[in-house]
């Protein structure tokens, strides 16, 4: 058996015989200088070391086992990222555990030259290790078999820098035993057989700082944190980009951070300013994109056209879905193209269907676009991008708020494939996680002059702010969008955007606001002789009088709404108007005529699975219940109520439960119950900077002291 646990190396073998010669071996050390301002990376270079180590040592067998199967470690990411760096100073940390040679090659894999070839790298190898024949192969397989003989059994380190494929890699690779190999690649290379993958990211902000300090001083980059700051974003992380602007402020004392900071600051060139002599960002990315552009293989082709449109979208965030939007092929198309360039790393997917690109990367693909895609394709792409995500969004409002009436479709053919959603919750969700896409979308749609994909935008998060209208977002999207549409004399646009604007304001307990705008959009709507569009404004004007303590007129408004409703024969949306009729007769007293209206209604949800507005109802029916001095019935909807609200992570309707049982609670006399539910309503809304709520629970804690 042989004892490895002792750390102890065992004695080298003798020199192989390769035919009639015999060699002698050679311990060759080869890896390049480290970086001297090598920083960050510690738990990436101890991972890497542990392999390297786990490889050279191997576990303690009995005599005659099958050696380990040999496992090599590729580092890979985009171009500027370490990868180089990272890999030399592992090698070095090591050179201890492999006497019998550390052996490194620049395979050149996206150089303008060409990757070099096997064949040729298998001489160099035979030959530095003292192991070439006198007559050398010219078959390249039978060069491999000779330097995996003068490897066998030894502890040699094999760096293998800059490969452009798993093909060029596999021929070099030594046989089972103590040797390790390290690979660094701008591709995954995730097809290598037994492979050990360490993808690297951007630095974390904490070692962009470091370098940063270690290049160009500390003292000097903290004299001006917003210029620092500027010029970390700028550089995204990136350790080439750090290591350019570290150089450039060494070489210029003079500067201050604040010009290099404008000069790197958002624009069509920032990328020229991040170079220095002969090194530059902008080569470095072109090596890994022309690699694939000039291929001459077509999914590579493809993959690079899909780059290069990728760019003309801000901000370079996408699904499967909304790529093939912006591209106009099958979904098939773009998840193939886009899991190429993740191989690549030239695109990095942060989760499960999401697609993104690092900063500097959507730069460089604007670039590409620009030059190389006409001015047309680009302006159709962004066209294709736009109408996915008004449909998108119309889809998902359509489904979370469960209303009958959408704004008409966009002209021109279908886009590919939208989101899929089951219930409500997932379409809001939805939603939510794309809210800075569609505020980036309802500008540009501004920009390109189509108010009507920016109104339709606008209008269709009507479905997520069913549950998050307290952040504000929608308001401001409203805002953004009848500022388009007014500038467009968009009429339309702006009927639905009043129509909106409407239930932003009465959601927030605005009246004065609400009414204004409900009176100019039930102008447009009679005008149009659009009569579900009139019993919808009709029953929003009766809620806001219902808020406004007006039982009276919110009654006469809400049968108005319900009596168009049925002249429309919208079935759908009568359980609107007799939760509107309820809430009526709520105010005016009738707390028993209101909870049979609102049983019906709830009766109706839960055929039509309307998560959010179920849980309204039955909190307005915990609260007739609670008048009506029936306290176990009304604690039990408002329970189930609060049950759903927070299934569908709905912090607003959330605080609004706790703040009606509280009431409940308080009604009844359990002041010690109504304290527990007013403070787990505070410390949601302080949580979630929630004002109206913060003041409300407030008031309901002081009522009890």
């Amino acid at each position: 058996m042989r004892n490895c646990s002792t750390g102890r190396i065992p004695p080298r073998l003798p020199a192989p015989a390769v035919g009639d010669v015999a060699v002698a071996p050679r311990a060759p050390y080869q890896i390049p200088s480290s970086v001297p301002e090598f920083t960050g990376r510690d738990t990436e270079a101890a991972a890497l070391v542990a392999l390297l180590r786990r490889a050279a040592s191997g576990p303690a067998r009995e005599a005659g086992d099958a050696p380990d199967p040999l496992r090599p470690v590729v580092v890979s990411g985009m171009g500027g990222i370490g990868k180089t760096a990272l890999a030399v100073q592992a090698a070095r940390l090591v050179r201890e555990e492999f006497p019998d040679g550390t052996l490194y090659a620049d395979l050149r894999g996206f150089s303008s030259g060409g990757p070099r070839s096997a064949h040729d790298l298998l001489a160099r190898l035979l030959d530095d290790l003292g192991a070439r024949p006198a007559a050398l192969p010219d078959d390249t397989d039978d060069r491999a078999a000779l330097f995996r003989s003068a490897v066998a059994g030894r502890r040699v380190l094999l760096v293998l820098d800059n490969a452009r494929d798993a093909a060029q890699v596999v021929p070099l690779l030594p046989p089972h035993g103590p040797s390790a190999v390290l690979v660094t690649s701008r591709h995954l290379l995730a097809e290598l057989p037994g492979v050990e993958l360490m993808p690297l990211h951007p630095l974390r902000p904490d070692e962009q700082l470091a370098l940063l300090s270690r290049l160009c001083g500390a003292a000097r980059i903290e004299r001006e944190p917003a210029a620092l700051t500027g010029i970390l974003a700028a550089c995204g992380g990136l350790p080439l980009a750090l290591r350019i602007v570290g150089g450039r402020l060494t070489s210029r004392p003079s500067w201050p951070l604040e010009l290099l900071a404008e000069r790197l600051a958002p624009n069509p060139g920032r990328l020229r300013a991040l170079a220095m002599g002969a090194v530059a960002v902008q080569d470095t990315f072109d090596m890994s994109y022309l690699a694939i552009r000039d291929s001459g293989n077509a999914p590579e082709q493809a993959a690079a056209r899909t780059f290069r449109l990728l760019g003309v979208w801000k901000p370079h965030t996408f699904s499967v879905g909304s790529a093939a939007a912006l591209l106009g092929v099958p979904e098939g198309d773009a998840a193939a193209a886009l899991e190429l360039l993740v191989d690549a790393n030239l695109v990095h997917s942060p989760e499960p269907g999401r697609y993104a690109l690092h900063d500097l990367l959507g730069e460089y693909a604007a670039e590409r676009a620009a030059e190389e895609e006409p001015a047309p394709e680009r302006e159709a792409a962004v066209v294709r991008m736009l109408t996915w995500y008004a449909r998108a969004v119309v889809a998902a409002s359509a489904l979370a708020s469960h209303e009958t009436q959408s704004p008409p479709p966009l002209d021109g053919s279908a886009s590919p494939d939208l989101p899929r959603f089951t219930e409500d919750a997932q379409a809001i969700e939805w939603t939510r996680n794309e809210l800075p896409t569609i505020r980036e979308a309802i500008g540009r749609a501004g920009r390109i002059g189509r108010s009507d994909i920016a109104w339709r935008l606008a209008t269709g998060l009507f479905g997520y702010a069913t549950t998050h209208w307290w952040t504000g977002e929608w308001d401001a999207c409203l805002r953004q969008a009848m500022e388009i549409a007014v500038a467009h004399e968009d009429v339309l646009g702006r009927a639905w955007l009043h129509r909106r604007f409407a239930v932003a304001h009465g959601m927030a307990s605005r009246n004065a606001e609400c009414l204004e705008h409900l009176r100019a959009a039930l102008g447009f709507f009679t005008e149009a002789g659009d009569t579900l569009a009139q019993a919808s404004i009709l029953g929003n004007m009766a809620a806001v009088h219902t808020q406004s303590g007006d039982g009276a007129q919110a009654l006469v408004l809400a049968e108005r709404s319900y009596e168009l409703y049925r002249r429309s024969a919208s079935d759908r949306s009568e359980a609107l108007a007799l939760n509107r009729i309820a809430e009526a007769h709520d105010l005016l007293g009738d707390h028993a005529l209101a909870a049979t209206y609102h049983r019906k209604v709830i009766r109706m949800l839960r055929e039509q699975r309307h998560g959010v507005f179920l849980a309204t109802s039955l909190t307005n029916l915990g609260v007739s219940l609670r008048k009506l001095g029936d306290r176990e019935a009304a604690l039990k909807a408002q329970t189930e109520a609060l049950s759903i609200r927070r299934e569908m992570r709905d912090p607003g309707g959330t605080a609004d439960c706790l703040a009606s049982m509280a009431r409940t609670h308080l009604h009844f006399g359990d002041r010690e119950a109504a304290r527990a539910r007013w403070e787990q309503c505070l410390e949601l809304a302080l949580r979630h900077n929630m004002t109206q709520h913060i003041e409300v629970t407030r008031e309901g804690l002081a009522a009890l002291s």
